[in-house]
């Protein structure tokens, strides 16, 4: 036993040198030179081998306990940082002590006294500060016998998101500043491209607040024209959380070249184009007079090619136009029944006519907008949870990169686990608060449908129940902005979805995409993914299944209970009500 009393105090005699210097213990009791040796009191103190995490603002707790397990109601509990008179919490005669407590953890500290009987013990520090980073001691002593053990509490925390800026011209290149504050301890800061290749940054600074929290500036500066977006993550190594935003660095923010060195080089280019051409001026003029006999030789065969081609190309334009001309012909003839017909086999007509009326829009998600649960691929096309597990209910959401002002455009998303999970996608206005817990809809900036708990919904006002014929793993989104209409359609099949009643967009949009729970990824398609339309059957055979008339919606029940379900306000029940 390292602590049996063994080395007595010429000042206290009877008392060991390390008990006699403790401010709590004035007198020198006689009952202290009782040897200790095969005392059943004896015990050792262990404490937790590994650091204790803890976060910024949370409650963390320091545990001890004695081996073999005794109870240690009666003890005295000490835990104190470098000086054992400058204690972090004491627990003496059963009762709380606080004489000689730091004054910072007056009214923060508690005990957990749980499992005291059994030897454990613990302090609750409450709302861990910066200042609460360290080593401590955990003392317990019983009668004369003591011991003690070290433990290790790191501090942690997750500052701002990351603020990105260009700062101006740099040398031959771009200066990119990035920074962000409120972290503990000092971040790791990386900068990368679009290939995910890490860059070496310029200058990178840190600065530390009254309250211990560290902020970072670091700078890069961007060489390549053509590097698109560069990334700022910042990592706190504890917690192994990071923070990132992108900046998109258009190529007329780097500086030109030199005039007088563009025309150095030219005139460097032009003096050895002539003198290697000297060395070989007749064999040139030779060789041109070659080709251009052989050139005027093959010129009839170029002109027959030529024609054929250009017939070829009349033939498939004449065979595209009697397509779209029979497509348009079939809708319009489709038109005169459509009140009474199927719906979703009008609005696949629908659907394949839109798309040769819209500009599709090549849309890129941006990880600055992004929820930091959320996880946005290298390419900028897919969102997914970083942990599955950490799905809780609250609206996780990202935007797309590109605004919308105007015009008409859409584009497509895949939805992969999309029956199993919550899931939205749509529009919103630039100005609408994501932040914490939120409810879409149009009142506030947001047109969106997905799947809820309820089922598939449109999130109007009052709230739309859609009941579609086929889950959709594809989802086309049409906007309309002059107009004010917001449609989607099922792409898998071509049917149509919903369509928002019309609405002024009197600004900026974005295309919005969210996450709520399940393991479910949405990836915005590339134009050459795209699905191309469904064909449509050469005789009226489309036509055949009898629906409501517009107003009653795809609705499967009936009678005043039946939830509203999504109407197609885009078809109107009047061929004329169309334009050629």
């Amino acid at each position: 036993m390292a602590h049996v009393i063994q080395h007595l105090s010429p000042a206290c005699p009877g008392l060991p040198t390390r008990l006699c210097v403790f401010p709590a213990l004035t007198l020198c009791p006689s009952v202290f030179l009782t040897p200790m040796s095969g005392s059943t009191e004896e015990f050792f103190v262990i404490g937790p081998s590994d650091p204790i995490v803890a976060v910024l603002g949370r409650d963390t707790v320091l545990p001890c306990r004695v081996s073999p397990p005794i109870s240690a109601e009666d003890m005295e509990l000490r835990w104190f940082r470098s000086k054992f008179s400058e204690a972090v919490f004491i627990y003496q005669n059963r009762v709380e002590r606080n004489e000689e407590q730091i004054a910072r953890y007056v009214g923060r500290t508690s005990l957990v006294s749980d499992f005291l009987a059994q030897g454990e013990a613990a302090v609750r520090i409450q709302k861990v500060q910066v200042s609460d980073n360290g080593m401590y001691t955990c003392f317990f002593r019983k009668g004369g016998f003591y011991e003690e053990a070290s433990l290790e509490l790191k501090v942690a925390g997750v500052g701002s998101a990351p603020q990105v800026r260009i700062t101006g011209p740099e040398e031959d290149g771009v200066r990119v500043v990035c920074t962000s504050s409120g972290w503990f301890p000092k971040p790791q800061v990386r900068w990368r491209d679009l290939s995910g290749e890490k860059s070496l940054a310029f200058s990178e600074t840190h600065t530390q607040d009254s309250e211990g929290l560290f902020g970072v500036e670091v700078a890069l500066v961007v060489r390549d024209s053509s590097a698109g977006n560069v990334t700022c993550s910042v990592l706190n190594t504890v917690l192994g959380q990071e923070k990132a935003m992108a900046i998109f660095i258009p190529e007329p923010f780097f500086p030109q070249a030199s005039p007088w060195k563009l025309a150095f080089s030219v005139s460097l280019s032009v003096l050895m184009v002539l003198l290697l051409g000297a060395g070989y001026y007749t064999k040139r003029e030779h060789s041109m007079k070659l080709q251009a006999m052989r050139a005027k030789e093959r010129l009839p065969l170029v002109k027959e090619q030529d024609r054929r081609a250009k017939e070829e190309v009349l033939k498939d334009t004449d065979e595209l136009q009697a397509e779209l001309d029979w497509r348009k012909s079939a809708y319009l003839a489709g038109l005169t029944r459509v009140c009474s017909l199927s719906a979703w086999r009008k609005a696949q007509l629908y659907a394949d006519w839109r798309k040769e009326k819209f500009q599709a829009w090549p849309v890129t998600l941006d990880p600055g907008s992004a929820h930091s649960d959320l996880v946005v691929s290298h390419e900028n096309t897919t969102v997914a949870w970083k942990d599955t597990s950490a799905s809780s209910g609250s609206t996780y959401s990202v935007l797309g990169f590109e605004s919308i002002t105007s015009g008409c455009c859409y584009w497509e998303v895949e939805i992969r686990d999309g029956d199993r999970s919550e899931w939205a996608l749509g529009v919103c206005r630039e100005n609408v608060n994501r932040n914490g817990w939120y409810v879409e809809s149009p009142e506030k900036g947001f047109w969106v449908v997905g799947k809820y708990e309820a089922g598939y919904c449109a999130l109007s006002v009052p709230l739309t129940q859609l009941s579609l014929r086929q889950v959709p793993r594809r989802v086309g989104v049409f906007l309309d902005h002059k107009e004010g209409d917001v449609s989607f359609y099922n792409m898998t099949d071509g049917s149509h979805i919903f369509s928002f009643p019309r609405a002024s967009f009197s600004g900026t949009v974005f295309p919005y995409f969210m996450i709520r729970s399940g393991d479910v990824s949405l990836t915005v398609c590339s134009k050459e993914g795209w699905s191309e339309g469904h064909p449509v059957p050469h005789n009226s055979s489309f036509l055949e299944e009898p629906v409501s008339l517009p107003g009653e919606g795809f609705s499967s029940g009936s009678g005043a209970n039946a939830p509203p379900v999504a109407e197609s306000p885009l078809l109107p029940c009047k061929p004329e009500a169309v334009s050629p």
